[in-house]
């Protein structure tokens, strides 16, 4: 719900509305957090690339939301508004961002960026608008948090929500 909310606040950054309808958006990983941002990006009709290793997870989120499946080895190459990552870290290096045709990266996945400065810098060089990861995945954080000190779920979704201020916020 978190990172919904965080892509929302990077798409108004580039286009001056936070609206995802019939944004392209390149989703790897099907895992609990992008199974979750599949359905909210889905509902506002967003036009979904999804991924994963496992072939199961993906052909859920296919047919849960209308997706369109993309092999693993292509999801750099998809034309899409967002490259979304949710599965593994440092996948963004040397190799896969020249391949992003995305204008932003806005995904859940800890540690996108396989060196930071260097990697962070190919992104600014190549105009792409990164939503840092520790500041759009906060969401999961918020979930545990509010968990473990008994308050309900709808505190944390609250919560998340903030994750789009705070996105708005960041500034190079």
């Amino acid at each position: 719900f978190g990172v919904y909310h965080g892509m929302k606040a990077a798409i108004k950054e580039l286009t001056g509305s936070d609206s995802l309808k019939n944004k392209k958006i390149a989703v790897q990983g099907a895992g609990h957090v992008a199974s979750y941002l599949c359905d909210h990006l889905a509902k506002e009709g967003a036009k979904l690339f999804v991924t994963d290793i496992f072939e199961k997870k993906v052909k859920l989120i296919v047919e849960r939301t209308k997706a369109k499946y993309v092999h693993p080895d292509k999801i750099y190459d998809v034309d899409a508004d967002i490259f979304c990552p949710n599965a593994l870290g440092a996948i963004l290096n040397d190799k896969t961002i020249p391949r992003l045709k995305a204008a932003i990266v806005a995904g859940g996945a800890n540690n996108q960026l396989a060196d930071e400065k260097k990697h962070g810098m190919m992104l600014m060089k190549r105009g792409i608008l990164y939503a840092p990861d520790y500041a759009i995945n906060a969401g999961g954080l918020m979930s545990v948090a509010t968990e473990i000190e008994g308050q309900p779920h709808e505190r944390a979704m609250k919560s998340a929500e903030g994750i789009y201020d705070t996105i708005s916020k960041i500034k190079v």
